[in-house]
């Protein structure tokens, strides 16, 4: 059952990143896997009643001659003002886009663009450029701090992922994927941004010998240190499965051995990375590793709930599957504890490899989800 369960997952995440690759955009740009949001602004201000608002129990009578009112004082205590949380960046290069901008008489656009290509999703950067690498990083934080937005970055290159899979590919060996960070982290700029750091990296890292995986996870903790160095407002989060793969204590065993426990390296997990299970499910699954890897209280949880509407198939189908809807929008501010986000880091429609080649977006696929 565990063997089962990784396979969904790996191929899961895998195919939400091969649009990435070199490939399929020119080396020179950032490519994708993005979606956009809408953009929340804050609610006007609601003025003061000037009356007492009607309640049910009975009013106390009314004096006559009612007592002047105190003149405001310089010590009273002043409202707390609350900071809105920020809102998230959609990147306008995402196969999506291409497919809305291109289909303008389609009857499923209208759909496709409000509920999908109008949301923040993740960029992902899963072909190894090291020339280029920081340049299409800095292209999209850039941006994202001249909106005042906060995006969303996957780095997804490490040698030997998704351990021969569908997504098979990254760095040849770990020094060259640890210069890969360096030019990565060097994009980041001085901005807030979100890491999303190597999906599957550590929930399927079972096929690997245990040197290996000693070395892999030596070199995820030195990323994590490498990208918070760069930019000390960056949030880096560690792959922590998904709620029907691991049990906590295992996966919480291999986090804390790629640093994940460690604020130098690490503000927390992530869960459910192009997976369909509920978002209450991967709450208390988040939690229960959290509690299970200790660290400081400061560490959280991300969860993917980009095609988490109706939770996962029955029958385990992880290809496409029928029946799947959109989860909840993508936001900063769950109001959940230690839960820091619900992102969306699969961009729904793009194929798992059933409905399309892997990776590529289907607009079938892409309307079943948001209608």
């Amino acid at each position: 059952m565990v063997a089962a369960a990784s396979v969904v997952v790996a191929v899961g995440s895998a195919t939400g990143v091969l649009s990435a690759l070199d490939g399929h955009r020119p080396s020179d740009e950032a490519g994708p896997t993005v979606t956009s949001s809408p953009r929340l602004l804050p609610l006007p201000a609601v003025p003061t009643p000037t009356t007492a608002p009607a309640s049910d129990s009975p009013s106390p009578s009314v004096s006559a001659s009612p007592k002047p009112r105190p003149e405001p004082s310089s010590t009273r205590k002043r409202t707390k003002t609350v900071a809105a949380a920020p809102l998230l960046y959609r990147h306008p290069d995402s196969q999506v886009l291409d497919w809305v901008r291109a289909h303008p008489g389609d009857s499923r656009r209208a759909v496709i663009e409000s509920r999908i290509a109008d949301r923040p999703a993740a960029v992902w950067f899963a072909d190894f450029t090291p020339s280029t690498i920081t340049a299409r990083v800095r292209a999209v934080t850039s941006a994202a701090a001249a909106q005042g937005r906060v995006p969303v970055v996957v780095p997804y290159a490490v040698p030997q992922r998704d351990c021969g899979g569908a997504s098979d590919g990254g760095a040849p060996d770990l020094a060259a994927y640890d210069r890969w960070i360096d030019g990565f982290a060097a994009g980041l700029g001085s901005g807030e941004v979100v890491v999303i750091l190597e999906p599957d990296a550590i929930a399927q890292s079972d096929c690997l010998s245990e040197g290996e995986q000693a070395d892999r996870f030596a070199s995820l903790a030195r990323a994590g240190r490498v990208l918070k160095a760069a930019d000390p407002k960056a949030r880096v989060y560690y792959d922590g499965g998904h709620s029907d793969w691991n049990p906590a204590a295992k996966q919480a065993s291999l986090l804390d051995q790629a640093g994940a426990a460690s604020p130098r390296s690490s503000d927390g997990i992530f869960t459910n990375v192009s997976n369909f299970h509920r978002t209450a499910d991967e709450i208390g699954y988040a939690r229960q590793l959290l509690s299970a890897l200790g660290g400081p209280a400061s560490l959280g949880a991300v969860v993917d709930t980009s095609r988490n509407g109706n939770g996962a198939p029955a029958d385990g189908e992880w290809c496409d599957p029928a029946g799947r809807k959109i989860g909840r929008a993508p936001t900063l501010n769950t109001h959940e504890s230690r839960i820091d986000a619900y992102l969306w880091v699969k961009l729904p429609g793009e194929s798992d490899g059933c409905k399309g080649s892997p990776g590529s977006f289907s607009a079938e696929y892409a309307y079943e989800l948001a209608r």
